[in-house]
């Protein structure tokens, strides 16, 4: 009788067991994630372990996270050479995507409409597969003048509103909030004074890691 009861109790321990895994969505599923971006993205100027990428991956290992990080990459790139790489880098492999493209436009003076543009397709393809992005802008100063500076500003607010899509209005704020003052800015960057060093990279990767967590569980 009591050999009975413990083979009942057993089975039913195993068949609980068995319905909380099979119903619970697990943590080890690893995430693919497309960093869509240009030379902030990809690491220019820096050793390969102290770019963008490979320091962002890294703090999500530290952190549990189980995802991979693919550098999309491409210094000089535009908004519109990335949309020609867009279609190609969202295979089906690929789960969420961090967009970072937009410096080189500003810099060149290229119509916000034309910059608008081409990020709007590029969330167009992801919605349409599908893929949670992370916006990540660049925020314009008054280069170009007053006029072109509000309007490159509004397009990143505008797409995030109309995409559903959380936005960081400048891939620099990480670094921003570690200096403090404008000062102690330079501290963090290279000699270009435009690209981070190493420990601007890490500032910058401290404050994008928990929208980066957001993200990896808004694909899950």
């Amino acid at each position: 009788m009591q050999q009975r009861l413990w083979t009942g109790l057993l089975g039913l321990l195993v068949a609980v067991l068995l319905s909380v895994t099979l119903h619970t969505p697990s943590r080890a599923q690893t995430i693919t994630v497309l960093a869509l971006g240009d030379s902030l993205t990809a690491g220019y100027g820096l050793p390969r372990r102290d770019g963008f990428v490979p320091q962002m991956q890294a703090w999500l290992d530290q952190a549990g996270e189980a995802a991979t990080i693919i550098n999309g990459g491409v210094s000089g790139n535009t908004t519109r050479n990335g949309l020609a790489r867009a279609d190609r880098l969202l295979t089906a492999d690929v789960d969420a995507m961090i967009l970072a493209l937009g410096g080189n436009d500003y810099l060149r003076g290229i119509n916000p409409a034309v910059t608008r543009n081409n990020l709007d397709q590029i969330l167009t393809l992801a919605a349409a597969r599908d893929v949670p992005v992370l916006l990540v802008g660049i925020r314009a100063g008054d280069l170009h003048g007053t006029r072109y500076q509000t309007a490159f500003n509004d397009m990143y607010r505008g797409l995030a509103a109309e995409y559903r899509v959380p936005l960081v209005p400048t891939f620099y704020q990480g670094l921003l909030d570690a200096a403090g003052t404008q000062d102690r800015v330079r501290g963090y960057l290279q000699r270009d004074a435009l690209h981070p060093n190493a420990e601007g990279v890490r500032e910058i990767v401290d404050f994008l890691g928990p929208k980066m967590q957001t993200l990896i569980a808004s694909a899950r």
